[in-house]
């Protein structure tokens, strides 16, 4: 008995992705010499495709891993699913809100607290200022940075910024969370916290997970099926006993294997 998939059973779908960037041909040391080779015309570009028609889908409720090595395209494909890229071709299509956890701390103002800048970056999520006062003692207490809310967050190491970026995206469950190497900062025992977290999502049934990682047993923990991208294209897409597996190729790299 075979059991079709209607469309909207499908948190993500990304349907024929491309993205390709504009590079210069020459790298220039100042803004004021790049006007002046675009002024004289010595300045030509070059396209870079980072992806190259992507297609996979992820089912509701389902974690799935992206791998991939240094340079693949996996970031640009989770920006272009966050919304934060929009894709030259094809179309992604997500259902639900979105907790992104994709370069944490990004759009905080150095400048402000850190209780400032909980409301600053709850409301680029979307989340009310009423929402944000119901919830703030659970951001602080699961951040760990009680006795440094008011302190600016230029004083901050960036995995402290990354510790409260954490606390507010995970703070209510989202429909789709998406983890790019977010684990990865801080000390151990916090990055213990936060896979803890993300699992209580998961074990909940109701949120759809993409995550990234270099860690190739976090994503085994973690995922029961995986995408692979090698070079901005698609490799294998399948479930995580059938999926890419890191073997070390020398001292300084990897590269993925499909296992069948």
């Amino acid at each position: 008995m075979t059991t079709s998939i209607q469309d909207n059973d499908y948190a993500i779908e990304v349907k024929d992705v491309s993205m390709v960037f504009n590079m210069a041909s020459e790298q220039l040391n100042s803004l004021k010499e790049y006007f002046i080779k675009i002024a004289k015309r010595e300045l030509f570009f070059k396209e870079f495709r980072a992806l190259d028609h992507i297609s996979f889908n992820v089912p509701k409720g389902e974690v799935v891993g992206l791998m991939g090595t240094n340079g693949s395209g996996k970031s640009t494909m989770l920006k272009i699913i966050a919304g934060v890229l929009e894709p030259t071709e094809g179309e992604v299509v997500v259902r639900g809100n979105i907790a992104p956890l994709i370069e944490l701390g990004a759009g905080f103002d150095l400048e402000l607290t850190a209780r400032e800048n909980i409301y600053l970056n709850g409301s680029l999520l979307g989340y009310t200022h009423e929402f944000i006062d119901r919830h703030l003692d659970d951001i602080i207490e699961f951040a760990e940075l009680r006795d440094f809310m008011d302190m600016p967050l230029k004083n901050y190491s960036s995995g402290m910024v990354a510790r409260i970026a954490f606390a507010i995206a995970t703070v209510t469950e989202p429909d789709v969370l998406i983890v790019d190497e977010t684990l990865s900062v801080g000390d151990v025992f916090f990055q213990e916290k936060c896979e803890r977290r993300i699992q209580s999502f998961i074990d909940s049934g109701n949120v759809t997970v993409l995550f990234v990682s270099h860690s190739i047993d976090q994503v085994e923990r973690l995922c029961k099926s995986c995408v692979w991208i090698e070079k901005g294209k698609q490799r294998m897409v399948g479930p995580w006993r059938k999926s890419a597996r890191l073997t070390a190729t020398s001292s300084t790299s990897t590269a993925l294997q499909w296992i069948p």
